[in-house]
């Protein structure tokens, strides 16, 4: 049964590290959400570990510049695991070829096809029109306002060359201030309906929880499972990948479910109980926003 909570802290003695989204939870993609930051300043000063865990496509030097510009100040955070940077990871391992065509924004995904350490003999990467094309890396759709039936030719051709997607960002939307944007899921979903194979390595698929423990463990926190708690506002990302790994989590109803859950400064206990039925997903904690 989830527990409604009104602050982190009320809840925050029993977990050593944060797993923290960061979309919808701590900023809107425009701006940071003040409250939040401050919870995460209030963990942090005692005692706490605060890793963030996006399913951004980018590395996390990119993120942090990005949050940066947001409003969210590095002292809210000790360190960031991204789907980017395993989804890299993997494709400098060669797992859908060395040709690829990319599908996104170039300006904002650039970043991801820069050179990474952690890979021993890293494949050479060159990126390809469709025709020439081994497999596909995809951080977002071309046009993130636009139906992803529109890459319905792209991927029927693709499927037809037995090409794997590599799918940088799990998400399905985000909502980007006021509006409501589709997100590289959304086209890897489209592409394995259609008959295709998509690559995941964000949330909740186990690659970048595993790379989160790495980040953690980087820092020196060596934390046990059962002493770490995932917060976000996916219900199927978020709070799923959290269940799939036995850790507990705090869903932030908020976020994208906030129609569905009729939160206002909290959730409608009804409406979010027949939600969670709905979604057959059953997060530890519930709160309309992180607040401290």
């Amino acid at each position: 049964m989830t527990r409604i909570i009104n602050a982190l802290s009320e809840i925050w003695d029993k977990y050593d590290a944060l797993l923290v989204d960061l979309w919808g939870c701590v900023h809107n993609g425009v701006t940071a959400y003040p409250e939040a930051v401050e919870a995460l300043r209030g963990y942090r000063a005692r005692g706490g570990t605060v890793c963030l865990l996006t399913n951004s496509p980018k590395p996390r030097k990119g993120v942090a510049e990005q949050i940066e510009a947001f409003g969210v100040p590095r002292d809210a955070w000790d360190t960031i695991a991204t789907s980017g940077d395993s989804a890299r990871a993997a494709m400098f391992r060669g797992v859908v070829g060395q040709k690829l065509f990319f599908m996104g924004e170039w300006e904002r995904d650039e970043g991801f096809f820069e050179p990474i350490h952690v890979v021993e003999n890293p494949v050479s990467i060159e990126l390809v029109p469709l025709e020439e094309a081994e497999g596909i890396v995809c951080c977002g759709p071309f046009d993130p306002y636009a139906d992803p039936e529109v890459n319905r030719p792209t991927f029927l051709y693709a499927k037809q060359k037995g090409m794997k997607l590599l799918c940088a960002n799990p998400d399905i939307v985000v909502d980007r201030g006021e509006r409501r944007e589709w997100c590289a899921g959304a086209l890897a979903r489209l592409y394995t309906e259609m008959g295709g194979e998509s690559l995941y390595f964000g949330k909740p698929h186990p690659p970048i929880y595993d790379l989160a423990r790495r980040r953690l463990a980087e820092i020196g926190r060596l934390v046990p499972d059962s002493r770490i708690l995932a917060i976000g506002d996916g219900i199927h990302t978020d709070v799923a990948g959290a269940m799939g790994e036995d850790i507990d989590s705090l869903f932030i109803t908020g976020g994208l479910a906030r129609a569905e859950t009729k939160t206002d400064s909290q959730p409608d206990p009804d409406a979010l109980s027949d939600y969670l039925e709905k979604e057959k997903l059953d997060p530890t904690y519930a709160i309309g926003q992180l607040r401290g």
